[in-house]
């Protein structure tokens, strides 16, 4: 696949340049963390017929502001996820179910990570960061951070070393290398690429509004959302009244990439 990077940060289309994209793996720590990092760029991905896929890694039953059942809270994050994930054009998706504020890095999770992009075999995985992002702490929530260490090691190098889960091999589940990786949610010095989603703000937004549980102010929500995708456009350059998605994309086997450096 072709490298979607100019050598400098430059807003560029939803598709990597000159790649043919056909699956494209997301992965979050709770239910509507994919809405809020890359819906916009999903919707356009799946309105040219990408396959996207989304993993939530937790069940999100720490979330919301009611005392009450956690496993009603759960399943209705679930529901609630589904159906932002249709607006985006998204209908298969995965929840590993790990507890909501403990999610860690372990070899179970990495086992099941790495089987789930085995099985999908995406041309990009997307993911949120694992660095620490000091000017706005709220963007790395512990589980934000532990996703983004999750996937990137099972990324590289275990998703492509045949060695690594062995009884993967032996149940179908072939080593696979990944092509890129991008990141949501990360720290603005790390931000290298932007994809105008002017066209597909809407949907983002109505995403976004179905995690309705998790947002008592709604309308301020909506407004802050806006002016961010706003001011990302006007970072890397786009038109005027643009919205735009930033991410920190890793080539990890590409034409620019060597094996074992």
């Amino acid at each position: 696949m072709d490298s979607p990077l100019s050598p400098s940060p430059q807003p560029v289309s939803p598709f990597p340049a000159g790649a043919s994209l056909r699956r494209v793996l997301a992965f979050a720590a709770h239910p509507d963390d994919i809405d809020f990092g890359a819906a916009g760029t999903v919707a356009a991905w799946t309105a040219t017929g990408v396959e996207v896929s989304y993993c939530v890694m937790t069940s999100g039953d720490a979330g919301g502001f009611e005392a009450g059942d956690r496993d009603a809270v759960s399943e209705l994050r679930r529901r609630e996820q589904r159906a932002a994930a249709e607006i985006a054009g998204v209908r298969d998706l995965h929840f590993l179910g790990e507890k909501d504020g403990f999610l860690a890095l372990t070899p179970e999770v990495v086992e099941k990570t790495v089987a789930l992009i085995r099985r999908i075999r995406p041309d990009v995985v997307l993911a949120m960061h694992p660095e620490r992002n000091w000017d706005r702490i709220q963007a790395s929530h512990p589980d934000h951070l532990a996703c983004g260490e999750i996937v990137t090691r099972a990324v590289y190098p275990a998703a492509e070393n045949p060695f690594a889960f062995p009884h993967l091999a032996e149940q179908g589940l072939q080593a696979y290398k990944v092509p890129w990786l991008w990141f949501y949610g990360a720290p603005r010095e790390r931000e290298n690429h932007a994809v105008d989603i002017s066209a597909t703000v809407e949907e983002k937004l109505a995403a976004i509004r179905i995690h309705a549980s998790q947002h008592p102010d709604l309308a301020g929500m909506e407004t802050a959302v806006r002016g961010m995708l706003q001011d990302n456009a006007r970072r890397f350059g786009l038109a005027n009244g643009a919205s735009a998605e930033t991410f920190h994309a890793v080539g990890v086997n590409t034409d620019r990439t060597i094996a074992g450096f």
